[in-house]
C-alpha cells in the first residue's frame, strides 16, 4: 500500500526544512544524515533551505554501523565511514533519517555524534514515524506518522537510489 507519493514526499521535505528553521530560530544549524537514506533526506532538506532561505546549510554523513547494538547478532552492516568535514562543537545539529521505528538507530547515531564533539543541540527529523519505540526517543520533525503493526514494514524509495519517490507499507508474513 502506498503511503506517500512523489508530490507528498516533496511537500513533507519542504515542511521538515521549514520546521528545522523554526525550531532553530533561523538557519544556524548543520544537517547530518544517517547513512544511507537519512543522507538523501538531509540533502533534500538542504536543497529546500537553499531554495526557500537562500542559504547553504552544511550537510554531513554519519555512519552508525560501529555503534549498533546488533553487530554481535550477525548483522550485515558494512562500515563506510562518516563524512563530517565541519566541527560539531557547539553546533545545532539536525539529525536526519528516513524512518524511526524502535529508536535503536537514534541511540547509535547519538553515540557516533558524541564521539565527534559536543553539539549544542541535536534534533531528530524523519520522513516517517511508524511507532513501536523500544527506547525513549521521539522525532522533533516528522513528515508523516504511520501507525503500523510489528508485522508491517515501511519502505522509503528515493529517486536517487530507487528510480522513484514513494513510501510504501508492506505486510510481512508471520
Amino acid at each position: 500500500m502506498q503511503i506517500l507519493n512523489a508530490d507528498e514526499m516533496r511537500r513533507a521535505v519542504t515542511r521538515l526544512a521549514m520546521q528545522a528553521t523554526e525550531l532553530n530560530k533561523g538557519t544556524d544549524f548543520v544537517l547530518i544524515g544517517i547513512r544511507t537514506r537519512g543522507v538523501i533526506l538531509a540533502r533534500r532538506m538542504q536543497k529546500e533551505l537553499s531554495r526557500l532561505e537562500g542559504v547553504q546549510v552544511p550537510v554531513g554523513i554519519l555512519d552508525i554501523s560501529l555503534y549498533r547494538d546488533d553487530l554481535l547478532g550477525g548483522c550485515d552492516a558494512v562500515f563506510r565511514g562518516s563524512e563530517v568535514d565541519f566541527d560539531l562543537e557547539g553546533k545545532n545539529v539536525v539529525l536526519c533519517d528516513d524512518v524511526i521505528y524502535t529508536g535503536r538507530t537514534v541511540r547509535a547515531a547519538l553515540s557516533a555524534l558524541s564521539s565527534m564533539g559536543r553539539a549544542k543541540t541535536v534534533r531528530l527529523f524523519v520522513l516517517v514515524d511508524r511507532g513501536h519505540r523500544e527506547l525513549p526517543f521521539r522525532a522533533d520533525g516528522v513528515g508523516k506518522n504511520v501507525p503500523t503493526s510489528r508485522f508491517e514494514r515501511v519502505v522509503v524509495h528515493f529517486e536517487e537510489t530507487d528510480g522513484e519517490d514513494a513510501v510504501q507499507l508492506f505486510k510481512q508474513s508471520v
